[in-house]
Parts: structure tokens; C-alpha cells; sequence
């Protein structure tokens, strides 16, 4: 066993050129894409024709709700699979649970595009559809964490977090392209068309898009990082009695490596990433989310306004993601992540005061403005930092778990308590406290992470 290790440690692992870093960040790019497009398409359908075709026995309002319950299902399950893909992702690789993840996605996503409805079937048409939902779940959980992990593993080290953001573009490409497919069928079809057949197209043309997304995967080449590691042997991590085994037989200088990355007491990056994730999404849910049905239900301007500004706000984040992955790579994580939670905090009144003005303009300067500073942009430097806070043996499982966890913690509580307190307060004030108080919880846990750029990834422990 320990010669196993010792020549695991001296094998260089296989060059990777830039054609294999092009490959390795469109997968990530696409990956991401076809997550939040998933997602999104799944949304909007569940928003505007599910309750007819999948609950139609049932009042309207009770149809809504119980398609934005089979909606709802996916997060539970984007948990396990974060759990369970990601300690795969430790134990044999990134390639092959990426590989996996985006099958899952891919197919279940198709699927729901060729079921039955409860006009033909009955009550087993909504079953199968929170059936699907959950695979898709299962699968999505683990795909911006294993995508994020592989590009960043993959980058070059003064260029880690601008090709890392990358992985953040997935978000903006794939929630326009939804929203655009939809926009396409509502314009051109008529209501009959759409509940007969229109519906399913969506779901069906993002089988291609699968089928290059698991070629270009089959094809990808492991993470560099991975196959450096020294408790990796022929592709695989050994369990932890093993490296305890070789600890007890190795010289000094291999022992320390080994025991450094078994032997750490972890908790520390995990809750300083939890943080981090916790503004960013919490952000998210207020802007993104909450406020783009507060406008449309409380100010006087066209029902059209929040979602245009939404969009003219992710078009811009395609700037804005690389320029704040360059600035990480330029001034250092914590720099940055520090101006920019500061920037939200002091933004945050000022923004609400241009969305609440009842102006277009206004609303589409403080949307954009709220969205690329608050969120977009600690979204791109949340790619890099918390993949570099993690040591390589648990990074991808701590990763997908600290996303997944901070963003159903975040994300579903959040618009829920902002709906309450605007209500019992009768202003929009809550809204910019609440965007005040996520962005010092992520000022707070920037303060106190230590500064990540240029760490070696190989490395097995925690960066605290």
C-alpha cells in the first residue's frame, strides 16, 4: 500500500493543454446552463400551464399551489444528491460524477416532455411528475458544485477566478434561454396549442443540448488536481483506515501530508463558505425573486417592468461576472468580496428607493444595479473562493452541500419573511434591511476567511 502511494506521488499527471481547458470550461459552462434552464423551464411551466394539464380537478388557486409543490420537491432532492454525488465526486473522481449528473438532468427533463396528462392517465400523470422532478433534483444538486470544482481544479493559478466564473455565465445563459423559449410560445400559439402540445417543446429540445453536453464529457480528461492527489491510487481515494495504515509506515515529510488532510478538525471553512453562499443567495431571493412580484403587485408600472429589468440586468452580468473573476485574480478574494458586500449594504436604500420610485427607468437602474452588485458579482467570486477554502480530498462534497444548504436556507426563507414583514409594516423598507443583513453575513465571513488566491488546490486540508 505505501509503495502504491509513494508512486502515485511521483507519477506526473498528464499535461492538459489549452484545448483540454476550452473543453473543460464550456462542460462547466454548459453544465450550469442547462441546470438553471432545466430549473427555469420547469418553473415557468408549473407558473403557467401545469395546473391545468397535471391538476385539473381541483380549484385553480389549489392547482397552482400543487404545481409549485412538485416545483418545491426538486430542492429536497438537490440536497441528497449535493450529499451523495459529492462524496462520489471525492472518492473516484470529478469526470465520472459529472458525466452522471448531467445524464440525470438531461433525461429527466426530456421525460417530462413526453408524459402523459391527467386527462389520459389520471392521478399517475402528477405522480410521475414529482417523480421526475426529484431525479432532476438528485442530479442538479451536485452539477454547479462538480463543474465549479473541475474548472477550478483545471485553471490556471493567476487566472482561477476569472475561468471559474465562468461556471456563474451558466446561471444568466440558462435562465434567458428558458424565459426566452417561453416568450417564443406564449407570442406565436394560442392557449388550446399550448395546453395540447406547446408545452412540451421546451422540454424536448433540451435533449440535444444533452447530447453534446455528454459528449463533450465523455471526452473531458480528469481533474489535474485529482489525480495529484497523494491519497489517490489508480483513480481512486483510498478510505480513511488505509491512509491511516500508510501514515503509520511512511517517512516524516509523506506522513505529515497525509495525516494534515485526514486529521484536520473540519467546520471552519465550511460555515466561513455557508456565509459567503448565505448573502449571495439570500440576495437572490429577495431581488430575483420577491421583489420581481412586490413591483408587479404594489407599484404602478407595467406587469412586464420587474421581469424586463431582470433580464437587461443578466444581459449586463455577462460583463460584470468576468470583470469581478479578474478583480479576485488581480487584488485577492477577500478584497473584493469585502467591496462588494460593503457596496450592497450601502446600496441597499438607495436601490429600493429607485425600484419603489414608480418609475420605469428607476425600477430597471435599481434591478440591474441590485442584481450585478449583490448578487452576480458575489457569484463569480463565490466559484473560486469556496472551492479554494476546501481541501481536495472533501472539496466536493463540502462545496455542493454549503451551496445547496445556504441556498435553500436563504433562497425559501427569505421572500417568504420579506412578504410578511412588508405586509404587517405596510413599506418597503424591510426589504433593504434584509438586503443589509445578508450582505454583512457575507462581510462578516469574508473578514474572517483567509485570502485563498494562489492556494495549492492539491493540498488535502482545509485552508482553515
Amino acid at each position: 500500500m505505501k509503495d502504491s502511494v509513494i508512486a502515485a506521488q511521483q507519477t506526473p499527471s498528464a499535461q492538459r493543454t489549452t484545448r483540454d481547458l476550452t473543453r473543460a470550461a464550456v462542460s462547466g459552462w454548459l453544465g450550469t446552463a442547462m441546470e438553471f434552464m432545466d430549473f427555469q423551464l420547469y418553473s415557468l411551466a408549473a407558473a403557467i400551464v401545469f395546473n391545468k394539464i397535471f391538476f385539473p380537478d381541483v380549484s385553480p388557486a389549489i392547482g397552482l399551489i400543487a404545481a409549485m409543490a412538485t416545483y418545491g420537491v426538486g430542492y429536497v432532492a438537490r440536497l441528497a444528491g449535493a450529499v451523495y454525488f459529492g462524496r462520489m465526486g471525492d472518492r473516484i473522481g470529478r469526470k465520472k460524477v459529472l458525466y452522471l449528473t448531467i445524464l440525470l438532468m438531461g433525461a429527466s427533463t426530456t421525460l417530462i416532455g413526453i408524459l402523459p396528462t391527467y386527462a389520459t392517465i389520471g392521478i399517475l400523470a402528477p405522480v410521475l411528475l414529482v417523480v421526475l422532478r426529484l431525479v432532476q433534483g438528485f442530479g442538479a444538486g451536485a452539477e454547479i458544485a462538480g463543474a465549479t470544482v473541475m474548472l477550478t481544479e483545471y485553471a490556471p493559478v493567476r487566472r482561477r477566478g476569472l475561468i471559474s466564473s465562468l461556471v456563474s455565465l451558466g446561471t444568466n445563459s440558462g435562465t434567458l434561454a428558458a424565459s426566452a423559449l417561453w416568450a417564443v410560445l406564449l407570442a406565436v400559439l394560442s392557449e388550446e396549442q399550448l395546453l395540447s402540445w406547446g408545452w412540451r417543446l421546451p422540454f424536448l429540445l433540451s435533449f440535444a443540448l444533452m447530447i453534446f453536453a455528454v459528449w463533450l464529457r465523455r471526452s473531458l480528461k480528469e481533474s489535474p488536481v485529482f489525480e495529484q492527489r497523494p491519497d489517490v491510487v489508480d483513480g481512486v481515494a483510498l478510505a480513511r483506515d488505509e491512509v491511516e495504515s500508510v501514515i503509520a509506515t511512511a517517512d516524516s515529510h509523506e506522513g505529515s501530508v497525509l495525516a494534515a488532510g485526514i486529521r484536520q478538525r473540519k467546520g471552519k471553512a465550511f460555515f466561513l463558505a455557508l456565509g459567503l453562499r448565505f448573502g449571495q443567495a439570500g440576495n437572490s431571493g429577495l431581488i430575483q425573486t420577491f421583489l420581481v412580484g412586490y413591483i408587479a403587485t404594489n407599484l404602478a408600472v407595467g406587469g412586464s417592468v420587474p421581469t424586463d429589468a431582470i433580464v437587461y440586468g443578466s444581459l449586463a452580468g455577462f460583463a460584470t461576472v468576468p470583470v469581478i473573476g479578474l478583480l479576485g485574480d488581480r487584488f485577492g478574494r477577500r478584497a473584493v468580496y469585502l467591496t462588494l458586500s460593503s457596496l450592497t449594504t450601502v446600496l441597499a436604500f438607495p436601490v429600493m428607493l429607485l425600484i419603489t420610485s414608480g418609475s420605469t427607468p428607476g425600477v430597471m437602474i435599481g434591478m440591474a444595479l441590485g442584481l450585478n452588485v449583490g448578487v452576480l458579482g458575489l457569484f463569480s467570486l463565490e466559484s473560486v473562493t469556496m472551492a479554494e477554502l476546501f481541501g481536495s480530498r472533501t472539496r466536493f462534497t463540502q462545496l455542493a452541500l454549503a451551496k445547496e444548504l445556504g441556498g435553500i436556507l436563504a433562497t425559501a426563507i427569505g421572500p417568504v419573511l420579506a412578504a410578511t414583514l412588508t405586509a404587517v409594516t405596510g413599506s418597503w423598507w424591510p426589504i433593504a434591511a434584509m438586503l443589509i443583513v445578508y450582505s454583512l453575513i457575507t462581510f462578516v465571513s469574508a473578514y474572517l476567511a483567509p485570502e485563498t488566491r494562489g492556494r495549492d488546490l492539491v493540498r488535502l486540508e482545509d485552508a482553515v
